[in-house]
């Protein structure tokens, strides 16, 4: 069986919520390893006068986490520094500053973009915790080296909307991109699928996804045609 050696770049993106600093983080290395855990709450009632405890019954379901650790190094590039990675991450533990400005503090949610493991790509979360650790130095104490330990939690997904007449997620129309929107954005509101955003790039005829300027019009594919050129 052929190995595909093609090199993946994880990425963590910002889908919802309006951060001052980058949107996306891409990893220098790739994680090697994730855990993911899931549970739920039960109750067992007891059975009076019985030998034995009654039968569980369903509470509700706790919230799926993921956690995984990764390095970010920069020796190779002259006058680099990683505290910017891992600062970007710690910012974004933070409420968003729109969320604030509404009363309702909420933090930025985020999906995680590495392989095609359905456990992963249909997560979304918010970053519940970042610890880090400084493992290196140059001669004037900037930090060229780092490990960063992310864990983070899920945040449910509404229902997608669907199209009445063909029963697809959101039929063919514009959008118009906003300041600090990106296409993963875009793709997470339309599809809510982040990863969907190949698709509109590929639509649109757009080459380098990460410079689509504020005011830029995007045509809409229906989730299929997304999903086809992704």
């Amino acid at each position: 069986m052929p190995i595909d050696d093609q090199y993946v770049q994880g990425v963590l993106r910002v889908v919802e919520g309006t951060v001052s600093g980058p949107s996306e983080l891409a990893f220098h290395f790739n994680p090697g390893e994730y855990a993911i855990s899931k549970s739920a709450s039960w109750s067992r009632p007891q059975v009076r006068g019985g030998k034995d405890t009654g039968r569980p019954e369903f509470q509700g379901a706790n919230p799926q986490t993921l956690q995984f650790e990764t390095l970010f190094d920069e020796m190779s590039a002259s006058g680099a520094s990683v505290a910017a990675a891992v600062n970007t991450l710690i910012e974004w533990v933070k409420p968003t500053d729109d969320s604030i400005q509404r009363q309702r503090p909420q933090p930025p949610i985020v999906v995680f973009e590495w392989g095609d493991n359905p456990a992963i790509t249909s997560f979304r979360g918010y970053l519940k915790q970042v610890s880090a650790r400084y493992l290196l130095f140059d001669g004037t104490g900037k930090p060229l080296r780092a490990t960063a330990n992310i864990q983070l939690e899920e945040v449910p997904v509404e229902q997608a909307r669907q199209n009445p007449t063909s029963g697809a997620i959101h039929g063919r129309r514009t959008h118009t991109i906003a300041e600090g929107e990106t296409l993963a954005t875009v793709a997470w509101r339309e599809y809510e699928n982040a990863a969907l955003w190949r698709g509109l790039a590929d639509f649109n005829g757009i080459d380098d996804p990460l410079r689509v300027a504020p005011g830029t019009v995007l045509l809409v594919p229906t989730y299929g045609e997304a999903k086809r050129r992704s």
